[in-house]
């Protein structure tokens, strides 16, 4: 998990609201707080702007290569998204479908082409996870806050998923 989101650059959400209650939007807003290049994608936004970035109709409207594809529809809409995401080239490196989505036909049909399916999880929240910013049975300081952690003298703590001991790149 750790080496997927390390890895990912660019990143396609499909089903991106400009609702911000809902979780695309919040998914959206945190994955581009974190340096990802996110193209939402939703056809009834097609051509407008959210959070700052154009909302594409479809993955074939997306002109750069795209590593991730985060599927944000329900399972049925996952098996025609991710032959979409087949018939790109080049291929994204992996099909990520949100918590409660999963359909395995479709995922076989992406691993047999050699992408790394994930079914049922939320990259937003494996970010936070594997960052520190929430432990297994939520945030670590067990105080919510909105400010962000002090390190004595030295500015403000920047979490990242990154290796113990590496730097980000």
């Amino acid at each position: 998990m750790r080496k997927i989101l390390t890895d990912t650059r660019t990143i396609a959400l499909v089903g991106a609201s400009a609702n911000p209650a809902r979780p695309s939007w919040i998914v959206l807003k945190y994955l581009l707080d974190r340096g990802y290049a996110v193209t939402p994608v939703n056809p009834g936004l097609a051509g407008q702007d959210l959070l700052g970035r154009r909302v594409a109709a479809s993955l074939a409207e997306i002109p750069e290569p795209i590593d991730m594809v985060e599927i944000f529809r329900n399972s049925a809409a996952a098996g025609p998204l991710v032959d979409e995401a087949l018939a790109l080239d080049p291929l994204p490196k992996v099909i990520w479908m949100q918590l409660g989505v999963r359909d395995d036909a479709a995922a076989a049909r992406a691993e047999a082409r050699g992408l790394t399916v994930i079914m049922n999880r939320c990259p937003k929240i494996e970010y936070g996870r594997l960052s520190g910013e929430i432990g297994w049975t939520g945030v670590n300081s067990r105080i919510l806050t909105a400010k962000k952690p002090v390190l004595a003298g030295r500015g403000v703590q920047r979490l990242t998923i990154a290796e113990r001991g590496k730097r980000p790149e």
